[in-house]
């Protein structure tokens, strides 16, 4: 699927005003924000358009506006599984670690649902980021969320227990009223396993009233009964560590 890229003046101020509805970029000084304004370039992504590749330089920092990015990577044999999810006001991690350390992207990026995406060129980024404290704190809170999501994501990988990971991923992606709009098939693709485990696993969870399911839809039941499950794995994992000490 095509990309809708737009750059130009007009562009850069109706970016300008998207950006300053976030922090920290109605924070910045006046000469900040004329400096930012400078070279921006607007994406609107439809659901499911590529946005970035395994591979790809990277031109600036992403930051999305509206809708919603999912990164990912893929195995040898196809299989996909999702690292993080990067929301309105927030930027893409990898893009920012890459930025300053002059690093090819390490993943996939693909827009969730239709998705409009600013782009701040890298000289412009890390201009900010040498003179705006709002800036270098946003800058480093991201990075070590990434850091903390991809441990997390790995060890997941390595306990191989979906039972967990899938309890684990409701828990994170649930919305406030503790639901998750997603498929069987949506979640099997964010897991890297096939629809037949996640629906044996989510007929599970249902029959133990941990969660309820409509089409296209999960909502939690029972949120410490769900954390729980989450734990469980951690234990068995800590009893093993200590029996090969």
């Amino acid at each position: 699927m095509m990309l809708g890229t737009m750059q130009g003046e007009g562009a850069a101020m109706s970016a300008m005003v998207e950006l300053e509805r976030f922090e920290p970029f109605n924070l910045l000084s006046s000469a900040s924000k004329k400096l930012l304004s400078q070279g921006l370039v607007i994406q609107n992504a439809p659901r499911k358009a590529a946005l970035l590749h395994k591979g790809q330089p990277i031109s600036g920092a992403h930051i999305v506006l509206q809708g919603r990015l999912r990164v990912f990577t893929i195995a040898q044999n196809g299989t996909e599984a999702t690292l993080y999810f990067v929301e309105p006001g927030e930027a893409c991690m990898l893009t920012l670690n890459c930025l300053f350390n002059d690093l090819l992207y390490p993943a996939w990026v693909q827009s969730e649902t239709a998705t409009r995406i600013v782009v701040i060129p890298s000289s412009v980024y890390r201009r900010l980021f040498e003179i705006e404290r709002a800036i270098q704190k946003m800058t480093v809170q991201a990075l070590s969320a990434v850091v903390f999501r991809l441990i997390v994501e790995l060890e997941n990988l390595h306990a191989n227990n979906y039972r967990q990971r899938l309890a684990q991923f409701v828990l994170l992606n649930a919305d406030s009223n503790g639901s998750l709009a997603m498929t069987q098939q949506q979640l099997a693709r964010h897991l890297g396993t096939a629809r037949e485990v996640v629906a044996r696993l989510m007929q599970d969870f249902v029959a133990q009233r941990l969660l309820q399911t409509s089409r296209g839809l999960i909502s939690i039941r029972d949120l410490f009964g769900l954390r729980r499950v989450v734990a469980q794995v951690k234990e068995v994992n800590e009893t093993k560590a200590k029996a090969r000490r």
